[in-house]
C-alpha cells in the first residue's frame, strides 16, 4: 500500500516532504481544508507515513454506501453543534493504546471559516499528547507534517503559533481558507 499511495501521490504530482513521526501517540491537526481532495492527499500521505489514524468526519457524511468506507478507514462520525464527549472518549483511547493517532481539520469545515475549532487542541492537553502539523500546500505541491508542536496551556498563544505555522500554505481553494491573522 505504501507503494501504491507514493505512485499516486507522484502521478497527481505531489512532493513528499519529511518522513515519519517518531511517536506513536499524537493528534495530527491537518489543514487547509478546502476540498474533498484534502481528505484524499491526506490518507495518501498518511499511508506514505505508516500511520493509521481516527479520522474525526461529520456524522451526516456517514450514509449507504458512503458510511461503509469510512467506516473501513477508520473514521469516527462526530455530530457537530451538539455537546458531546468526544475529548474524554478519545483520550481514554489515548490511554488504552500503544499506539494511536486522531486526525482533525481545524476548521472543521470545507468552507470558509475565521474562527477554527479547537477540539484538536483540548484532545492534546487532556490526553497529554502533542499536536502534528499536517499540511498539503497546493501552490508547491508539497505534503508533509512539521515537528511535534508541544501546547503550553496557553490555548490563545498556541493557537495562534498553530495558525502561523499555516498562514502561507496553499489552498485548494485559496478563497476558502483563512487563518484569522491575514491583514484586511
Amino acid at each position: 500500500m505504501i507503494f501504491l499511495s507514493r505512485l499516486i501521490l507522484k502521478l497527481l504530482g505531489w512532493k513528499i516532504v519529511g518522513g515519519r513521526p517518531h511517536l506513536n501517540k499524537f493528534v495530527i491537526c491537518a489543514a487547509p481544508h478546502t476540498s474533498n481532495w484534502d481528505f484524499i492527499i491526506g490518507r495518501l500521505q498518511c499511508v506514505v507515513f505508516g500511520l493509521k489514524p481516527i479520522t474525526l468526519i461529520k456524522a451526516e457524511s456517514f450514509f449507504f454506501p458512503l458510511g461503509i468506507f469510512l467506516k473501513a478507514i477508520n473514521a469516527f462520525p462526530v455530530k457537530r453543534g451538539s455537546k458531546n464527549n468526544i475529548v474524554d472518549i478519545l483520550k481514554e483511547e489515548f490511554d488504552k493504546n500503544e499506539k494511536f493517532t486522531v486526525v482533525i481539520t481545524p476548521e472543521g469545515t470545507r468552507k470558509k471559516r475565521k474562527r477554527w475549532k479547537r477540539g484538536f487542541y483540548h484532545i492534546a492537553v487532556k490526553a497529554n499528547v502533542p499536536i502534528l502539523l499536517a499540511y498539503s500546500d497546493y501552490k508547491t505541491k508539497e505534503i508533509g507534517m512539521s515537528n511535534f508542536f508541544y501546547p503550553t496551556g496557553d490555548i490563545e498563544k498556541d493557537i495562534i503559533a498553530i495558525k502561523k505555522f499555516y498562514q502561507n500554505i496553499g489552498a485548494k481553494h485559496p478563497e476558502r481558507f483563512v487563518t484569522g491573522l491575514e491583514k484586511n
